[in-house]
């Protein structure tokens, strides 16, 4: 429950600290003095939109700070959930700049608007005509059954299949795409891989053929020239080898005399070896070269295919051939195991959806469980609250799994004898609507554990008998949760357990909103002029001391 409430520089409150009653708190006033304001800022806290014009001061920053005591509800795993560390009491703070930029904490952590709104949902729940307004959505009167119903656990649980069952879907269908995209392609892939591979590249091919090409091409002057040169080197007497050999015999009988000598002779041996070697290899390439037209033919017709695959696919080698081979051999590959892949998806899917079915349908029959019983009890909080003649009817349709379920919830009303059940956006006033509201979370406060609960002029279009009962009802909230109640009639305010008078301070030169709990006697002269006006009588007076006497 709210324990404490600070509130600095907000609108027309300069410092404003609060502390409720653990039970029903009473918060009257006169028109305009910022009872209002008290709710922006507690909306601030549980995540509504922050803006400058709000602040009482623009030169300083705005305070919203609220302390929580959480003891006998379980919301702890909400904490977890969020990765913050669970304390008792809790702190929020909400904080504006006069640059206009806001911050949340939880004890002192950090937090965006989302988690922030995901622990105050928790905690507190501020009914208002905005809540009355929502109540005509389907999506909130689905919210109304699954608390009714204590859902929470079941709803979890199936929202958790539910994404595991649309992530498979997401990924089958992108698969599915891809197939139908890879299949587009997959004719022409097969085709330019089987062109590949079967010309069965080597990398350094195309250096060698064209070099052997070449040969073949100039065969006959390679071997005319080769003979030339090695009857240069070693075909008759006169050839280099032989006079190397002459130059060698000159030189052996001298080469004893002097190490130069025989250093002129090792040097000229030394060459004589080398040249007898590349005589020879030339006589060897010269015999093994041969005037072949045929190979010529083979090896051109080589050429011209790695050639023309090099140009179709515009690149320049035979490794870049091969990476482009690897591609599509790893494309084709992956169209040939679609169907096994898009098969094993499919039942994936069909799995996912089998077991996200299952859990949808066991939380519709806990929500159908309950409609009957929820129609019963609010139509007889209507009766009691003055709409003898009210019905609702709880219509449920089943529909395609959601991220909800598979059950669609419209709430059709009636406040009126003879007129049939309709949407309650075509048949509620405003008064039906507030007490409709009340009525939906009377039966609802004992089936969720919410601390704190604040009612906004509920009262609207209400008075006497039914002012009455709508103090009982809020009354009896309060032996459960902590209720603050913004009220004009004495019935309701006469049911609280503590009294707060907000009123505006004229002493300063600027206007400022303040509060104070009002003691046992304020209490009285406060209800006497809500009963008899500015300047109660006696007989006012004397009610006030008999309605409070409720609570004694």
């Amino acid at each position: 429950m709210l324990s404490h409430l600070l509130i600095k520089n907000y609108a027309l409150i300069e410092h404003l600290e609060f502390t409720p009653d653990a039970s029903l708190n009473i918060i009257t006033g006169e028109t305009g003095a910022g009872k209002s304001i008290m709710l922006g800022a507690l909306g601030l806290l549980l995540g509504n939109r922050a803006d400058t014009k709000t602040l009482y001061n623009e030169s300083e920053k705005c305070i919203i700070e609220g302390t929580f005591d959480m003891s006998g509800f379980y919301i702890q795993n909400i904490f977890e959930e969020e990765e913050l560390d669970f304390e008792n009491p809790c702190i929020i703070r909400r904080e504006i700049a006069p640059s206009g930029k806001s911050r949340a904490f939880i004890n002192d952590t950090p937090v965006t608007l989302e988690t922030l709104r995901g622990i105050t949902s928790q905690l507190m729940d501020i009914h208002s005509q905005h809540d009355s307004i929502m109540l005509g959505s389907n999506e909130y009167q689905l919210q109304i059954v699954d608390t009714y119903a204590q859902c929470h656990d079941k709803l979890v649980e199936y929202q958790e299949k539910y994404r595991t069952y649309k992530k498979l879907q997401d990924s089958y269908e992108q698969l599915l795409a891809e197939s139908a995209e890879n299949k587009k392609e997959f004719d022409y892939n097969s085709f330019l891989l089987e062109e590949l591979s079967k010309a069965k590249l080597d990398p350094n091919e195309q250096e060698q053929l064209e070099q052997e090409l070449n040969i073949l091409e100039h065969a006959e002057e390679v071997k005319q020239r080769l003979r030339t040169a090695f009857a240069y080197l070693n075909a008759d007497e006169q050839s280099i080898v032989s006079v190397l050999q002459s130059t060698v015999s000159s030189l052996n009988p001298i080469a004893s005399y002097s190490p130069d000598y025989q250093q002129f002779k090792d040097r000229i041996q030394t060459c004589l070896i080398e040249l007898k070697d590349v005589s020879r290899e030339i006589e060897n390439e010269e015999e093994n070269i041969e005037v072949d037209d045929e190979k010529v033919s083979k090896i051109q017709e080589r050429l011209d295919l790695i050639y023309k695959l090099q140009t179709k696919h515009a690149v320049k080698s035979n490794g870049e051939l091969l990476e482009i081979q690897a591609i599509l051999e790893e494309k084709v590959s992956k169209v040939l195991n679609l169907t096994e892949n898009l098969e094993a998806a499919k039942q994936r899917v069909d799995k996912a959806l089998e077991i996200a079915t299952k859990s949808a349908e066991s939380l519709s029959k806990a929500r159908q469980k309950v409609l009957a019983e929820i129609e019963k009890r609010v139509v007889g909080l209507l009766v009691e609250l003055g709409m003898p003649n009210s019905s609702l009817k709880i219509q449920h349709k089943n529909i395609n799994l959601s991220k909800d379920g598979i059950d669609q919830i419209n709430f059709l009303f009636s406040a009126n004898k003879g007129i049939a059940p309709r949407q309650l956006k075509d048949v509620a006033s405003g008064g039906e609507f507030s007490r409709l509201m009340l009525a939906i979370k009377y039966v609802l406060g004992d089936k969720r554990s919410l601390p704190t609960i604040i009612f906004d002029e509920i009262d609207t279009g209400i008075s006497g008998e039914v002012a009455i009962k709508v103090g009982k009802m809020m009354r009896e909230m309060a032996n459960s949760l902590q209720v603050l109640a913004i009220t004009h009639l004495h019935q309701i305010a006469g049911r609280g357990t503590a009294h707060f008078y907000v009123y505006k301070d004229n002493s300063s030169k600027k206007t400022v909103s303040k509060v104070r709990k009002l003691s046992q006697d304020e209490r009285i002269i406060e209800i006497a002029k809500m009963i008899g006006g500015e300047n109660p009588s006696e007989s006012a007076i004397h009610s006030a001391i008999e309605m409070l006497g409720f609570n004694v």
